[in-house]
């Protein structure tokens, strides 16, 4: 083996979790202001498998252009391996600022990298923007750092666009999951009050995260159980989504993460507002680094359901397709 290559998993065509394929492939080199990243671990998150699909929800004209072969994965933890030049041209290193922090060779840290854009995190090593990273505190391992970039952007950010208010209730529907479990948390350290919808087996999970209330979706249902609440952060969506509306009081908000079919014109006749402006998460090293601050203080806690070797890749996706997960699901790739 030499320094010029490495191994990675890469799609040549798109299809079922087996077009992912672990082979070697040349090593990328960091460009002006980007940074090559040693990978220990990458999270599996739903962009990597319906990238692998080629997006099949999303009509042909909207959906993003994919050049294959293509390596999936957004979400990284690892070491600095090496420096790309300064965008001004200066030696490597020598420019710090907030987008560019100043990283050394051999400092640990993770991130969100080009997303949305090209992916490249199944892999020993990955090139990200400086500033898409953060410095993995040391409270954190690998396996933690990789499982929460994305999932926990996705409710940082959007929580920060919605800004719910203290002493308000929050109906979280996927409560369990990468996005909900870490959304529950962010919400209860704002001061409000969290209604968490999950399978029956979530709920010591959940309580444990410090839930005011725990409803199993598999029991009772929802919209009969639960009233009044302020706001909906539904991380499932669906054709079936419009369900929950009887749920918020009249003035309530509607906030999907994912796409969901809740009836504009029944919603409209309840008084509820639904979040339906075009919204994505972002890359942000600072945005994480806030997250890390709570994180290492244990005021939020990163959940891993599985781990899974670089060569079974597809062993993730199929069991990230099954769903019912409690936390992430991360490949280790290093360490």
């Amino acid at each position: 083996m030499d320094d010029t290559t490495m191994w990675a998993v890469r799609m040549h065509a798109f299809g079922d979790p087996e077009v992912l394929v672990r082979e070697r492939v040349p090593r990328p080199v960091p460009g002006p202001g980007e940074v090559l990243v040693r990978v220990h671990a990458a999270g599996v998150n739903p962009p990597d498998w319906y990238a692998r699909r080629n997006f099949p929800t999303i009509p042909a004209e909207l959906r993003p252009r994919l050049t294959l072969p293509l390596i999936p994965g957004s979400d990284i933890s690892g070491t600095v391996a090496a420096l790309g030049p300064s965008p001004d041209g200066s030696p490597e290193g020598a420019t710090a600022s907030p987008a560019r922090p100043a990283w050394q060779v051999g400092d640990r840290v993770h991130g969100l990298v080009n997303f949305p854009g090209r992916a490249s995190g199944y892999a020993e090593y990955a090139v990200a923007p400086a500033g898409h990273l953060a410095r993995l505190p040391d409270a954190l391992d690998h396996l933690a750092g990789a499982a929460l970039p994305m999932a926990g952007l996705t409710a940082h950010q959007y929580l920060a666009r919605l800004r719910p208010a203290p002493g308000s209730t929050a109906l979280v529907v996927g409560a369990a999951g990468g996005v909900g479990h870490l959304a529950v948390q962010l919400l209860r350290a704002g001061g409000v009050r969290v209604v968490a919808v999950a399978s029956g087996r979530h709920e010591p999970f959940l309580r444990g995260l410090g839930v005011d209330r725990f409803v199993d979706y598999t029991a009772t249902r929802v919209e009969d159980a639960v009233r009044d609440v302020d706001l909906l952060l539904d991380t499932v969506g669906g054709p079936d989504a419009h369900r929950l509306l009887p749920a918020l009081r009249p003035g309530g908000r509607v906030a999907p993460v994912f796409l969901g079919d809740y009836r504009p014109e029944r919603a409209a006749e309840l008084g509820l507002a639904v979040e339906d402006r075009p919204w994505q998460v972002r890359s942000s090293g600072a945005d994480l680094a806030a997250l890390d601050t709570l994180a290492a203080s244990g005021a939020v806690r990163v959940a891993v359901a599985e781990v899974f070797p670089l060569a079974e890749a597809a062993a993730a996706h199929r069991r990230a397709e099954q769903g019912h997960l409690q936390g992430k699901l991360v490949l280790r790739i290093a360490g």
